[in-house]
């Protein structure tokens, strides 16, 4: 809907197509697995299927699409590592385990041991990054005052508050909870990693980061912290989730004698993974009240209980749904941007006819509709972060990153219809 694409979620009965219809969501009824259904839906003219249910049906719906078209793009989403061949055997294009890239992402975000900031798009020179601030001097200055731009050259283009994406201003103070998006060269975020990464390595050398549930997310996580070398430890219920009885505690998190033997006094965060969002919401609670200064990363399964999870107390949320939606259309887009939080948006344009030949700066495009220019292409050349005196030339293109309602009022200001 955001990026005025047509499309129809196949539901199998007129009462849940009904709800999503309530919804503002365009829905059709048809069994998923009869071929019949994609006929009607003319499958042979769409630009993408999309499959998210189980993954034995996943593999019944790329079979049953594929005997009517052997080229239309498949994604399917997959809970089981071993389901991804079979997946792909059965016609899909992609597939997207959703548990991975969950767990990265939570090990991504973690501040602990040799932390950098995260890159998630890249633009020819241009680099997209975010990054947190928690234990860095960067906590409590304004934008003006941190200087960023002066001293590395890297562009402080959006900051998360939260889960709230906003456009910062000079004025705008940076706290424990705030997460920068950085856009600059690969030079420049190494830069900004030689500085403030090291400020995080001092900061809990050795202590072990807790990971909330051994599943699937605890898992990938747990991978990507021993290829890191950071040390961790799972506290589970269940013996039989996990067998690495090193890296286990096995106990309730929820009772403080399983958290002390897990370290809890002295862990630089504590990631909450469980698949029961009312679980996490408890359990983050109850760690912001034990360690207020914890870095805390909650899972969210449901998107409604984002903002509940960042009341109580979490530092960053990792949504489940969010994650998925970006995972499909980075690949229908075919751009290498992954906005692990929702809220901001980064769209190139070809520069619009009335701001020809102006300067960045008597463009008035951040005034306007808050969106920041972080890249003109002109001539086959790319300039970073350009200042306020580079001139927009006819034809040029722009790399411009804004928030959904500012990308919508870049094109109502300057491609009016």
């Amino acid at each position: 809907i955001t990026y005025n694409r047509d499309y129809v979620v196949i539901v199998e009965g007129p009462e849940k197509a009904g709800l999503l219809s309530d919804r503002g969501v365009r829905a059709a009824v048809g069994n998923i697995d009869d071929p019949e259904t994609y006929r009607k839906m003319c499958v042979d003219r769409s630009a993408l299927v999309v499959a998210t249910n189980s993954d034995e049906m996943n593999t019944n719906i790329a079979f049953t699409v594929r005997e009517l078209n052997e080229t239309v793009p498949i994604i399917t989403t997959a809970d089981s590592p071993h389901s991804v061949d079979i997946l792909s055997m059965a016609g899909s294009t992609k597939v997207v385990e959703l548990a991975d890239l969950l767990g990265r992402s939570f090990a991504n975000w973690t501040m602990c041991g040799n932390f950098q900031a995260n890159v998630i798009g890249r633009f020819d020179e241009l680099v997209i990054a975010e990054t947190p601030v928690i234990n860095t001097p960067l906590v409590g200055k304004t934008v003006v005052e941190s200087k960023l731009s002066e001293l590395l050259g890297v562009t402080l283009v959006g900051i998360w508050e939260r889960g709230r994406p906003l456009v910062p201003t000079a004025d705008t103070r940076i706290t424990r909870s705030t997460v920068l998006l950085l856009a600059g060269t690969e030079k420049q975020i190494e830069a900004y990693d030689d500085v403030f990464s090291i400020y995080q390595m001092f900061q809990h050398a050795g202590d072990p980061v807790i990971i909330m549930g051994g599943g699937r997310v605890g898992a990938a996580i747990a991978k990507r912290f021993e290829e890191r070398e950071v040390p961790f430890l799972i506290i589970e219920k269940n013996p039989k989730r996990t067998g690495d009885s090193v890296h286990t505690v096995f106990g309730d998190a929820a009772d403080l004698s399983t958290l002390k033997r897990a370290w809890i006094e002295k862990a630089p965060a504590a990631l909450v993974t469980t698949h029961d969002d009312a679980t996490n919401i408890y359990l983050t609670k109850y760690f912001r009240s034990l360690r207020p200064d914890l870095q805390i990363i909650s899972r969210a399964n449901q998107d409604r209980n984002v903002s509940t999870l960042h009341r109580a107390g979490a530092d960053f949320v990792m949504s489940y749904p969010v994650l998925g939606v970006d995972a499909v259309f980075s690949f229908f887009t075919n751009q290498d941007v992954l906005m692990l939080v929702e809220g901001l948006t980064l769209f190139r344009v070809q520069a619009p006819g009335s701001i020809d030949g102006l300067t960045l700066a008597e463009s008035r495009i951040r005034q306007d509709t808050g969106c920041s220019v972080v890249a003109i292409k002109d001539d086959g050349k790319l300039v970073v972060n350009p200042g306020p005196s580079v001139p927009i030339l006819k034809d040029a293109e722009m790399i411009i990153i804004g928030t959904y309602e500012g990308e919508r009022q870049f094109f109502r200001t300057y491609f009016k219809t």
